[in-house]
């Protein structure tokens, strides 16, 4: 591959396939650029560091979560309970399939976490975002009760931790977690009501 066609896309995609193939420990940039057939010196070129670049594919990583989340947030139709509970709903599935089917991916993720990445506060900033959004639609529905619906936010993205945080991955695949996310997301809601 020429070195004029390389692109931060590329680099990316090739970086995602690299960390699942040898785990976020183990990855290098030098194994991105052999895959890639160019030199470490050109991925070096569109990401100063291997942090840099472990960064931008975590961001890349989560904007699909976001996205899809987007698209329940930007419905406009959906009565606020059915869309916060499908929020809730799209979020826990989309971070138990990354733990289980991208898990070297979500290991790097989880790395993030540890280190308190920008990446992460811009991710759980764009999450709870959307999440004020649904919660303001609800209150002017007259759905819900909020005298402040970001802190109400807030709130119910603090009460679903255990379903979308890297922390409890580990439970997130107990026979019981369906039955437990569905008694926390009828708690909330009845908390919500008007």
């Amino acid at each position: 591959m020429a070195t004029e066609s390389l692109t931060a896309e590329r680099i990316l995609e090739a970086t995602e396939e690299v960390l699942r193939r040898y785990g976020p420990a183990k990855a290098t940039v030098v194994d991105v650029a052999r895959l890639l057939g160019v030199s470490h010196g050109s991925v070096y070129r569109h990401f100063r560091t291997k942090a840099a670049l472990r960064e931008a594919v975590t961001a890349r990583w989560l904007r699909r979560t976001e996205a899809a989340l987007e698209q329940i947030t930007g419905t406009a139709a959906a009565p606020g309970p059915e869309k916060l509970r499908g929020w809730l709903l799209t979020l826990f599935d989309a971070k138990r399939h990354k733990a289980g089917d991208d898990p070297e991916l979500f290991a790097t993720f989880s790395a993030l976490i540890a280190e308190n990445s920008a990446v992460v506060d811009a991710h759980l900033t764009e999450l709870t975002a959307q999440l004020t959004r649904i919660v303001q639609e609800g209150v002017r529905a007259g759905e819900f009760t909020a005298a402040d619906p970001a802190a109400a936010a807030g709130a119910v993205f603090t009460a679903t931790s255990r379903f979308h945080d890297p922390a409890y991955a580990a439970e997130w695949h107990k026979p019981t977690i369906g039955d437990e996310f569905t008694a926390v997301c009828d708690l909330i809601l009845r908390g919500l009501r008007v």
